[in-house]
């Protein structure tokens, strides 16, 4: 494989909560000419995110939390609704996302599915982000969830039917692009179905 990349430079912008920084490249174009680019990525690593359903039930478990960004956006309140998600860390997707799980929604998931992987913003964030669904039982609750307080996180845990959920995003009160994959997922390959 050709390299079509020639890195010129790098410099770091800010390194205080993840890092951000604008590069200078060379890019090869179709033509086989040469073309001087410069870009600033974000990089906050990669991360996962869950469904969580059960079909005795035909509900579903999302989460409602402050997300500053959406403030700053036009968000009147700033508040959120979306998928159980967090970044890997050190972990591999599926350690991440069952310790994610458990720690927002208060639920113990063992069995968690991978059904396909993304870039969300690719024009400036280098996050790839593991998609994952996993079916709950009542008695998979082994906490209320929340988060963890030191990290910022007051995270609501909510449980409605996927009918609803869709029909919020129809509405806009669902608008964050990770939870509307995962839920146009669940609806296309009938997984509440019973």
């Amino acid at each position: 494989m050709q390299n079509n990349v020639r890195v010129i430079e790098e410099k770091v912008l800010s390194n205080n909560w993840y890092l951000l920084k604008t590069t200078t490249f060379d890019l090869l174009r179709r033509d086989g000419t040469w073309q001087r680019q410069q870009r600033e990525t974000y990089d906050r690593g990669n991360g996962a995110t869950i469904l969580l359903y059960n079909r005795a039930k035909q509900t579903i478990i999302l989460t409602r939390q402050f997300r500053f960004p959406t403030f700053v956006n036009g968000s009147p309140d700033g508040m959120l609704v979306e998928a159980c998600a967090g970044l890997l860390d050190q972990d591999d997707p599926v350690t991440c996302i069952r310790r994610e799980a458990e720690e927002e929604t208060g639920y113990q998931i063992n069995d968690v599915r991978k059904v396909f992987e993304a870039y969300m913003s690719p024009g400036s964030v280098t996050e790839r982000l593991y998609f994952f669904v996993g079916e709950y039982a009542d008695s998979d609750k082994v906490s209320e969830g929340g988060g963890h307080h030191h990290e910022g996180e007051d995270i609501e845990v909510l449980e409605l039917g996927l009918d609803e959920a869709l029909a919020q995003v129809a509405a806009g009160t669902i608008c964050d692009g990770k939870t509307i994959m995962l839920l146009q997922y669940a609806k296309l390959h009938g997984l509440l179905a019973s």
